[in-house]
């Protein structure tokens, strides 16, 4: 079993520093105990150090009150400063043991420095001192002169409890941003996914409701033959039909294996074997359409040929399946300047014609946008439907 690694003590350290004083968890109970720790100390200093008379029960109480209020120095900062100065004041104009308030006195100072705007830090700072210079002096000189000496310690106090403030201010925005940034990537990468689920669906769809419309034509066809005239059975066109659902069949396996391959690779680059304009003759065939493609020698690039072939596809699929099997269909694709130009008609003559979900409509639209391309369908004139998709020849003009 794996051992966590215990953090060394200046990594404690640092992290105690950087972390919200007025966020981190417990502060009540550690301040409560750094507040107990901070009372012995001021006993130990007003019993030892004689810089003042020692505290009578008066002194002990102020003394007693100023520390106690540090208990929640971070929870109410302001408001404990302002306590711990209300005993201080008189604690020192008693000439009280004046080494003993000190400990409590910085560390409420520290905390509004560490947890106000720098403009409250310096006037905070010179109403302390001007304060404490005023009771000094009203006790005696020499105390007044001894504090003006030793008041730089004030300012210490009050620039390192400023600077712990700019420090974890920094770390916050250092932390924030690596936040930002975490968001970001998950977003991307929710998004990225979104898009091959997407483009998952439209190859899926292509794929299969091509390959079934054709198989349900072909079955018919089959079952026209086997009901027209039992009698005199054409097993010749029986067998025919039989094996264009056969070849489809091993058309279409072969696709879905080609399609879950490259759903199986690591590779974030593999984008696996893409259709071209090739394979149209075939699949136009299949389907008992007309093809007449001009497309000379231009170069096309791999992504746009196969949006080519998957428009053609699914708009032969469309014509087949609300057309009928006896619908005429003509496919033509030409090369026009700096695009190329996909155009498939039927004459959806054949009645009974059936209504589809738009899907197909829908995934021809983005594969052509996909592209950069546009693509249009709609009804003809005069009857029959027609789906028209300009592509870029090259993807970089469609990325532009």
């Amino acid at each position: 079993m794996q051992q966590t690694k215990t953090p060394r003590l200046g990594e404690r350290v640092l992290t105690a520093v950087s972390r919200d004083p007025l966020h981190t968890p417990h502060r009540l109970r550690n301040d409560a105990r750094l507040a107990a720790a901070t009372a012995c100390l001021a006993v130990v200093l007003a019993l030892v150090v004689q810089d003042g008379r020692r505290p009578d029960a008066l002194g002990w109480a102020l003394l007693a009150g100023s520390v106690a209020a540090l208990a929640w120095r971070r929870s109410r900062p302001m408001l404990v400063l302002v306590v711990v100065l209300g005993c201080v004041a008189p604690y020192h104009a008693l000439d009280n043991s004046h080494a003993a308030a000190i400990p409590g006195s910085l560390l409420a100072l520290y905390t509004v420095a560490a947890t106000a705007r720098p403009l409250y830090t310096v006037l905070i700072g010179t109403t302390v001192i001007g304060l404490v210079l005023s009771v000094m002096f009203t006790v005696n000189a020499h105390q007044g002169l001894e504090t003006l000496r030793t008041s730089g310690w004030i300012l210490a106090v009050l620039v390192v409890g400023a600077d712990v403030r700019i420090y974890r201010r920094y770390i916050a925005s250092v932390v924030g941003r690596a936040e930002r940034a975490e968001r970001s990537r998950e977003e991307e990468a929710a998004r990225r996914v979104a898009e091959e689920r997407l483009r998952i669906a439209r190859d899926l769809h292509d794929l299969l409701a091509h390959s079934i419309t054709l198989i349900g034509v072909q079955t018919s066809v089959a079952s026209h033959v086997l009901a027209v005239d039992p009698d005199r059975l054409d097993r010749a066109a029986i067998a025919q039909a039989l094996d264009d659902i056969a070849e489809t069949c091993r058309t279409a396996r072969g696709e879905l294996r080609t399609t879950l391959e490259v759903l199986r690779t690591d590779s974030a680059e593999a984008n696996g074997p893409l259709p071209d304009l090739e394979a149209l003759p075939g699949l136009v065939r299949a389907a008992g359409a007309d093809l007449e493609m001009r497309t000379g020698q231009q170069r096309l690039a791999p992504a746009v040929e196969a949006a080519a072939y998957r428009i053609v596809q699914e708009s032969l699929t469309n014509a087949v399946r609300h057309g009928g099997p006896g619908v005429r269909i003509k496919v033509a694709i030409e090369v026009a300047g700096r695009l190329l130009r996909v155009n498939v008609t039927d004459d959806g003559s054949v009645p009974g014609a059936t209504t589809g979900s738009g899907y197909g409509i829908v995934g021809m639209r983005e594969r052509a946008r996909s592209v950069g391309g546009t693509l249009s369908a709609g009804p003809r004139d005069g009857g029959g439907f027609e789906v028209a998709a300009a592509l870029p020849l090259q993807q970089s003009e469609a990325l532009a």
